[in-house]
């Protein structure tokens, strides 16, 4: 370690877990409490679970002298985001017989259960290993599932990109056998430092994100996220990857030397080099990154503290070599494509909307019948969006009719009826499970798109693509200060609105108002979008528009997030 001063609290838990083990079995066998001890709540997040209480209930619960409503968030790894349709089923079949009757599609192309109670949980993590998925790394100080564009317009070079992704994710993936011990009935072993060749003993100091892209879609993101691995094609065959370091998007309301930051793009390398870099990056970051101040140990503040050079040569002399200059590349957007889309192979795929990436019946749009029904029949594969959506991929010509039956009968076709501002929207789980939540996020955004989506009827902008996310806290789940419009909560009912991010996800948004209550949203950002509809030039994006108007200030770097920032008097809106 780089820093040898006092360590937080997370490094003493992880070094005393005997490598992820903690005392889980004891606490899993524990039936006088639905919960975990603290520290295995810690340690249990490495496995892929979360531990949650209802905080819709909490009160009242507390009031009556009774336990919180504990129960567990099972995040399932899909490396690069492709499942085959026998695990949709297996998914979708668990999430009655042990969760909440939905599960969500995350903004990191996983699977989320939610609402599992603690006597249900190994059998469930069981089952999901029998369907030939797992948990394990999905959370915690570790690389977390590794994403991939899952529908690039380039469709040829997805199934190399998907196999660089997937052998980065096998590499990557924690040697410890305490996940097949503790939940698999596996055979205890001693353990020895060599038990995690990459990560060591206390594994990384925070949580590692790492994606492959395919241009023109940035739909995963590549500047917010610590490693990227974007596609350098030629003659239709992958040769590489320019290769981007230090993005991240989390921060803390009031606390300026936290920020969210764009990745630096530092060279290229040839594709059979990727998992190499993969795991030189890692390790630069398991020695140099901070334990100490968890909020200060992302990669990203490792760059910007010590220099992008020094993290180049650091990188180079691990390597034994080094990069070569990064080859030019475009990104269009970070958005889905939405419908039918022809493969070189003759085969097609159908990107269907799925909002906040809940699956579940809702009124005329049964979503989670429709897609249960599809998989029961489909000979191809499902893929994940980093969007929250979902692809239908690889569906055979004889096939695409009968797709496109279920399609029209379960109403999984919002196409014609939703804006683009709704098929551009994200949204975090945030409450009443998620214990950082200081506001509503999946469960208020619909809502306040139907106002919105007024004004852009009104406005004319109906059709008009804008990037807009929500998070229940300032954390950063769904990459919100890459967004347009991003409306970050600050307290209940109380929001951060930022403006200005680039539609192509390669420039920070800026404060542009603090505190705004709920009901008063549309309204704040009303006349922003009739001016946006006046005075726009020619395609000019809503980005774009509010920075060359002056609504804020460009962001141009992680550090420059907090400052110049344009507030209404007193700081709070009206």
């Amino acid at each position: 370690m780089s820093r040898e001063e006092k360590r937080s609290r997370m490094e003493g838990i992880k070094e005393g877990s005997g490598y992820l083990r903690g005392t889980l079995a004891e606490g899993l066998a524990d039936e006088s409490t639905g919960a975990v001890s603290a520290d295995d709540e810690q340690v249990l997040k490495f496995h892929g679970t979360y531990q949650q209480d209802d905080r819709d209930v909490r009160a009242e619960r507390r009031r009556r002298k009774l336990e919180k409503a504990y129960a567990f968030m099972i995040r399932i790894r899909v490396p690069g985001g492709v499942a085959r349709p026998a695990q949709w089923l297996e998914v979708d079949r668990m999430a009655d017989a042990y969760g909440n009757g939905t599960f969500k599609l995350t903004t990191r192309q996983a699977y989320q259960l939610h609402g599992v109670i603690k006597t249900n949980l190994k059998r469930t993590i069981r089952e999901i290993n029998a369907a030939a998925l797992d948990t394990i790394a999905a959370c915690g100080d570790v690389n977390r599932n590794v994403m991939c564009n899952p529908n690039p317009e380039v469709s040829e070079l997805h199934p190399e990109a998907l196999r660089v992704a997937q052998a980065i994710s096998d590499h990557l993936t924690p040697r410890t056998r305490a996940y097949h011990e503790i939940w698999l009935d596996g055979e205890k072993i001693e353990t020895s430092e060599e038990e995690e060749p990459v990560y060591g003993k206390v594994y990384l100091p925070r949580k590692f994100k790492i994606v492959v892209a395919v241009p023109p879609s940035n739909d995963v993101d590549v500047y917010a996220q610590d490693l990227s691995f974007i596609a350098v094609a030629g003659n239709g065959r992958l040769e590489g990857f320019n290769v981007a370091v230090g993005g991240g998007m989390g921060m803390t309301h009031g606390q300026e030397e936290t920020y969210p930051r764009l990745a630096d793009v530092i060279g290229y390398v040839r594709a059979e080099k990727a998992v190499e870099v993969a795991e030189k990056v890692v390790t630069v970051q398991r020695d140099f990154g901070d334990r100490g101040n968890r909020k200060h140990a992302r990669l990203k503040y490792t760059i910007a503290d010590r220099g992008l050079d020094w993290f180049v040569e650091e990188l180079e002399r691990r390597l034994g070599w080094r990069l070569d200059p990064a080859r030019p590349v475009e990104f269009a957007g970070n958005g889905d494509t939405y419908g039918w889309r022809e493969n070189a192979d003759g085969t097609a795929n159908f990107t269907l909307f799925v909002e906040g990436g809940r699956i579940r019946d809702d009124g005329s749009r049964r979503v989670r019948t429709g897609l249960r029904e599809i998989a029961r029949i489909l000979d191809g594969e499902l893929r994940l969006t980093p969007n929250q959506n979902l692809t239908i991929a690889r569906v055979r010509s004889e096939q695409r009719a009968a797709i496109q039956e279920l399609v029209d009968r379960y109403g999984l076709d919002g196409l014609r009826r939703t804006s683009a501002l709704r098929l551009h929207s994200i949204a975090c789980v945030a409450l009443p499970t998620c214990g950082l939540a200081l506001a509503e996020s999946e469960r208020y955004l619909p809502a306040l798109l139907g106002e919105l989506e007024e004004v852009l009827e009104g406005a004319g902008l109906r059709h008009d693509a804008i990037t807009i996310r929500m998070t229940g806290c300032p954390n950063g789940c769904a990459r919100p200060y890459i967004a347009e419009i991003a409306l970050v909560g600050r307290a209940p009912q109380r929001y951060n609105i930022y403006l200005g991010g680039g539609f192509a996800g390669d420039r920070l948004n800026k404060l542009w108002r603090v505190g705004v209550r709920d009901a008063d949203l549309a309204r704040e950002l009303r006349p922003v979008i009739e001016d946006y509809a006046r005075s726009r030039v020619g395609g000019e994006r809503f980005g774009d528009f509010v920075i060359r108007k002056g609504y804020v200030k460009e962001t141009s770097s992680g550090e420059e997030f907090h400052r110049e920032v344009a507030l209404p008097e007193a700081g709070v809106s009206r």
